[in-house]
């Protein structure tokens, strides 16, 4: 009896600090950042350091995408634009290491959209440029994220501006040849390919975003993945 009270008494433990992460851990933070508390209190606690500690730095950036991409529409901005900060000091703190790279990307691409189509323009070349030292420093980071967000890059802008659905498609099957179950890939992958027509392909790869296995460090984002997944699905039957 005794030892079947420790175990539960561990196990109800267990379960309250899933439901109540510890307010001055970050990363536990970070991990229920559907809780958009949660993310803040976690970016608020990586600020105080993120100028002198590179993890802090790119754990910030990392953190002020998910914000800015769950916040309303007015602090959106705000949100990308100190992701934006926290990236570049990242890389000045470790310009050999990828995640700064990545993330400080990942913000100018959304803070560049949050302008409009010109002065989303003026940010491509910089976007472009980081992603590719994410590839030279590491092609397989992240499960070919790299990869990933080029071939978004490649399949969004203008092909007068450097555009080519050819060289998106290439770089997002690199990326799932990285990981076959990069969802974020699949999911672009199965748009794209649905856009060119080839309709009957593109859903080979969004019933693999909703067949794919949920990773525990992404569980948000693939949750929200495979619900446009199974939308764009309906959509292609009708």
């Amino acid at each position: 009896m005794l030892a079947c009270a420790l175990v539960c008494a561990a196990l109800t433990r267990g379960a309250l600090a899933l439901q109540n992460p510890n307010p001055l851990d970050a990363d536990a933070l970070y991990r229920q950042r559907d809780t958009l508390a949660n993310a803040k209190q976690a970016a608020t606690l990586w600020a105080a350091r993120a100028s002198v500690d590179y993890d802090s730095a790119w754990k910030l950036a990392r953190v002020s995408y998910w914000i800015g991409s769950h916040e309303t529409s007015r602090n959106q901005r705000a949100s990308y634009e100190r992701g934006v900060t926290a990236g570049e000091t990242a890389v000045r703190l470790a310009s050999t290491r990828p995640e700064g790279h990545f993330w400080l990307a990942a913000n100018m691409g959304r803070l560049a959209e949050s302008f409009g189509l010109m002065q989303a323009l003026k940010y491509r070349g910089r976007i472009k440029d980081e992603l590719e030292k994410v590839l030279a420093i590491d092609p397989g980071w992240q499960g070919g994220s790299a990869d990933d967000a080029l071939g978004q890059w490649y399949a969004t802008v203008p092909r007068l501006f450097g555009g080519s659905a050819q060289t998106a498609e290439q770089h997002l099957r690199s990326a799932i040849g990285h990981d076959p179950n990069n969802t974020s890939a699949l999911l672009f992958l199965g748009e794209l390919l649905m856009n060119q027509g080839r309709t009957a392909e593109a859903r080979v790869y969004l019933q693999r975003v909703i067949d794919a296995e949920v990773d525990e460090d992404w569980v948000p984002e693939d949750r929200e993945f495979k619900q446009k997944a199974a939308g764009l699905l309906k959509t292609s039957r009708r």
